[in-house]
């Protein structure tokens, strides 16, 4: 069977706020929006999520919990990485490459840059920006999460709020 991952970029946060550490940034009300916006047109589309991997700061696990709530998942279900958060190509493959198996589609919630460098490094998909709350959807020919390394996926779509073309 395949693997499918969805690369989603956490929603739009408060701006920096010198009382809080950047992993405490909650999400804005537009990122709170566009979170449940982009959750409830995956699942218009009829994508089933069976898996959510987070980042632990607030933004990432705030928009992480709408996905949930949309697609009907216990919060609790909801698992957290810290090597999500501020990680580079090389550690987001580690935590790919550690995946369950059992899993054939996950959703991976985190930040940039490293999204997308990483969707770059997995499809050589050219994306100069994944947007917040933007998604990746990423099919792999594989297996076994393992498996995936450089251009081993193909995108099959790439989203995000006010997308005013078709997703590809």
């Amino acid at each position: 069977m395949a693997k499918q991952l969805l690369l989603v970029r956490h929603g739009k946060s408060e701006k920096e706020d010198h009382d809080l550490k950047d992993f405490d940034r909650p999400l804005n009300h537009k990122g709170n929006k566009n979170s449940i916006a982009m959750a409830e047109k995956l699942l218009t589309n009829h994508f089933s999520i069976p898996f959510l991997l987070s980042s632990p700061a607030c933004r990432a696990i705030s928009t992480a919990k709408h996905f949930a709530r949309v697609f009907d998942i216990r919060e609790d279900k909801i698992q957290t990485n810290t090597a999500i958060y501020e990680a580079n190509t090389t550690a987001l493959l580690q935590v790919v490459n550690n995946l369950p198996n059992e899993y054939d589609t996950i959703a991976m919630f985190g930040h940039n840059p490293g999204f997308t460098d990483f969707a770059n490094y997995l499809d050589d998909a050219h994306i100069y920006n994944i947007p917040t709350s933007g998604i990746v959807i990423i099919n792999f020919d594989v297996d076994d999460w393992k498996e995936i390394s450089r251009h081993t996926g193909t995108m099959l779509s790439f989203d995000f709020p006010n997308n005013t073309e078709e997703p590809h």
